[in-house]
């Protein structure tokens, strides 16, 4: 294991070993761009499946997920062994999320709802198995406020390289006359590539800590007593509602500028490249806003501003492609931020219940904020597409629709994600778990630790010990 790698004494890692740890999102976010983007919208455009049976399958999988993630969080915060808690998780998602995704690449046309349906759901506990553990163990190899904010906007950041790059793919291959659905297949390889590859990466080199819990025996409804706490309140009701606004702009995204705004598709995803590239600033800067006015204050800053320039979108020229690419910009900057802020406070919360509690909650946060997520991501793409089928919007390759479908169409795209993302930010108005409350907190979950579990240690893969010698006592 290299220095590199090691943890230092202030319990920073360094930059090559962040990065190395943050590689582990680049398949999720290009997954996650291909699902809310181009899935939907090649089953419904090339496959020959209504609006309503696409919506409802992406809904309805989702849904039925949810309790799975519940499962896995569980599952993973239960589980203790010499290679870690998580990262045998990580190691055991990573082939079955490659597998589904193949199956959903081999989807021939005129495949049913049943096909689509079970392929996303085993997608999807793969795609859980990967994410969960990568979050949860983001949340325990960062262990202060600052440190979180680094990581996981190091996280957020390679995120963008990977939506980027899977972005790139079609704005390449349609420039060389391939069709849609050759550039969405190519598109999924590349995940299924990126997904061996970077998982690979980090469960060999990352370092995980392997903190014993105190002797306390919990019931089912110790968990559901989670849900009682106010800042799991706001914590969750804010992940849906920041989740939702752009989940639904999203689903509808190339439909818009196309349709509405007159780009061509290679236009259109060029312009989404500049909002997903735009991370790049978004993440690191509200990580910077972050360790200065505390991360919930940059939360509702970044809501603020991505709002207010959704509102310029329709007073813009249509077709120019140079002032939408400076607004898309900024939006896509400030959206990088939701990510790194709701992530990070997750972790926050997590401590705070675990100090009280003397188990391990990180798994089942994360789950229970990647269930809000999928509720946004199901319900923005059921109620979207639901509201195109109500306004005579006709999605299918080669279809003209009427200026009434066109106008239900743009007023589906600004109004829902405006309102949905200002609520996220309202639901942190008094929220107190700040940088000093959070510094106490882990100073006295530091002290707990070496009581309870003096020879805890950061391991890597093969079991060694990383921590530094000289660690407090």
């Amino acid at each position: 294991m290299s220095n590199g790698n090691k943890v230092a004494a202030n319990d920073a890692l360094s930059l090559p070993a962040v990065m190395a740890f943050a590689s582990g999102h680049i398949p999720i976010a290009a997954l996650s761009l291909a699902i809310s983007v181009h899935l939907p919208r090649y089953f419904a455009s090339e496959l020959g499946l209504a609006l309503t049976v696409v919506g409802a399958s992406f809904a309805l999988v989702r849904f039925v997920d949810i309790p799975i993630d519940a499962g896995l969080g569980l599952a993973m915060d239960r589980t203790r062994t010499r290679f870690g808690r998580y990262r045998v998780w990580m190691a055991l998602g990573a082939p079955i999320l490659m597998f589904a995704l193949y199956m959903l690449l081999s989807s021939p046309e005129g495949v049913g709802q049943g096909y689509l349906f079970g392929w996303l759901l085993v997608m999807y506990i793969g795609y859980s198995g990967v994410y969960l553990s990568h979050l949860a163990w983001a949340g325990r190899i960062a262990p202060t406020y600052k440190e979180r904010s680094r990581v996981f906007g190091a996280i957020t950041g390679l995120g963008v390289f990977g939506a980027m790059f899977v972005l790139l793919i079609p704005v390449y291959l349609t420039s060389q006359g391939s069709t849609d659905a050759e550039s969405v297949r190519a598109m999924i390889w590349f995940i299924i590539g990126a997904t061996g590859l970077s998982t690979l990466l980090v469960v060999v080199v990352s370092p995980e800590k392997i903190a014993k819990d105190q002797p306390t025996r919990f019931e089912l409804k110790d968990y559901w007593a989670l849900l009682t706490r106010p800042n799991i309140l706001r914590l969750l009701a804010a992940d849906l509602f920041v989740t939702l606004g752009p989940g639904w702009m999203a689903a509808i995204y190339l439909f818009y500028f196309t349709d509405s705004l007159g780009f061509t598709l290679a236009q259109s995803n060029l312009l989404l490249m500049i909002y997903i590239g735009a991370g790049f600033l978004g993440a690191p800067l509200a990580a910077w806003l972050a360790n200065r006015i505390s991360k919930h204050r940059a939360l509702m800053v970044n809501t603020t501003v991505y709002s207010l320039g959704l509102v310029l979108l329709p007073t813009m020229p249509k077709g120019d492609f140079l002032i939408f690419s400076l607004v898309m910009f900024l939006v896509g900057a400030m959206a990088a931020g939701f990510t790194v802020m709701i992530r990070a406070i997750t972790a926050d919360i997590a401590d705070e219940i675990r100090l009280e509690s003397g188990r391990e909650w990180m798994g089942l946060m994360y789950a229970m904020t990647t269930a809000t997520s999928k509720l946004a991501a199901a319900g923005s793409i059921l109620l979207t597409f639901s509201v195109l089928a109500a306004v005579g919007y006709q999605a299918k390759a080669g279809t003209v629709n009427t200026p009434e479908a066109i106008r239900g169409l743009e007023l589906a795209y600004i109004i829902g994600p405006i309102f949905f993302v200002m609520i996220a930010g309202a639901c942190f108005i008094g929220y107190n778990l700040t940088a000093a409350r959070h510094a106490e907190i882990r100073r006295q979950l530091d002290e707990q630790d070496a009581l309870v579990d003096p020879g805890a240690a950061m391991e890597s893969l093969t079991g060694e010990d990383l921590a530094p010698a000289n660690r407090p006592a």
